[in-house]
């Protein structure tokens, strides 16, 4: 991916020049990561996984924080995501205008690493890259990118770049007023009417990233041979029933939230191919 050289976002918030002490030592770190990041696309609470485990925290509850200092890559990082970010600000507010006559606000990135606040809750590594709707807020911690490659076997810059663009595709259903009407939805339905509103919302994302990324290839000429191979090797790592497998469990598709490797590729290139977010309307197609 050809990123370098561009504008960086003005909406990004870096948080990582302190983290808790919670987040070292022990089995911090990839390892505490990877354990985590697992439990988070699957939907599952791995905090009983950690009792009696030594994650440097010392008193179960109590956090304290410390300076990190911020490496080469940690900085490689900040600026990667900056420039990702201000593509999609550019992307979404043209599609807004030019298609839906309506305005784009852009949302803030929060960059952190270890745990930080936020007003859908407390973030973690646990929680993995989220977008909170209440702040229109998207958070990363940029750990994740490395987990993303060394753990889950999805490296590569445009890897990372879907990740990014699938998070602002939740702010972009935010702005349309999709978030409201699933959640409110889900309020009201079983658990798995509730999973499966939630796999169309995460399907719909994933076909969103894939508009923006043949947008921002038209617009900035920014992809190289191989990244759209990455963005789908990653989508197919992060889906339900792989994440599962690889955890040595039976493939429960009733407990999915996310969709399987197979409908995350699909939705995705189904975006990049069409360039339409018409063409993402997951809540009325009859088959993901």
């Amino acid at each position: 991916m050809k990123w370098q050289g561009r504008r960086g976002s003005r909406n990004v918030q870096d948080r990582r020049g302190s983290r808790s002490a919670a987040s070292a030592g022990g089995i911090g770190g990839l390892g505490l990561i990877a354990v985590l990041v697992v439990g988070y696309f699957l939907g599952i609470d791995v905090r009983p996984l950690l009792d009696g485990m030594d994650t440097g925290a010392g008193q179960r509850g109590v956090s304290t924080a410390q300076n990190v200092p911020l490496t080469e890559a940690d900085l490689r990082a900040g600026e990667f995501v900056s420039v990702t970010l201000a593509d999609t600000e550019e992307i979404w507010t043209e599609i807004f205008r030019s298609e839906l006559a309506q305005t784009y606000n852009a949302p803030t990135l929060v960059l952190f690493k270890g745990t930080t606040q936020s007003a859908c809750g407390g973030a973690s590594a646990a929680t993995g890259p989220f977008y909170c709707p209440p702040e229109n807020t998207a958070f990363l911690d940029t750990d994740f990118f490395v987990t993303l490659e060394t753990r889950l076997g999805a490296g590569g810059d445009f890897a990372a770049a879907y990740v990014i663009a699938h998070e602002i595709a939740h702010h972009v259903q935010n702005e349309l007023g999709i978030l409201d009407q699933v959640n409110r939805a889900r309020a009201q339905a079983s658990e798995a009417q509730s999973n499966a509103l939630s796999v169309r919302t995460e399907l719909q994302a994933d076909c969103f990233a894939g508009v923006w990324a043949k947008a921002a290839q038209e617009q900035f000429d920014s992809l190289e041979r191989g990244d759209i191979g990455e963005a789908m090797n990653a989508a197919a790592q992060i889906g339900d029933d792989t994440l599962q497998r690889d955890a040595g469990q039976v493939v429960r598709p009733h407990t999915f939230t996310h969709g399987t490797a197979e409908q995350r590729q699909r939705w995705f290139i189904r975006g990049y191919e069409s360039g339409d977010i018409a063409s993402c309307d997951t809540f009325n197609a009859p088959q993901l």
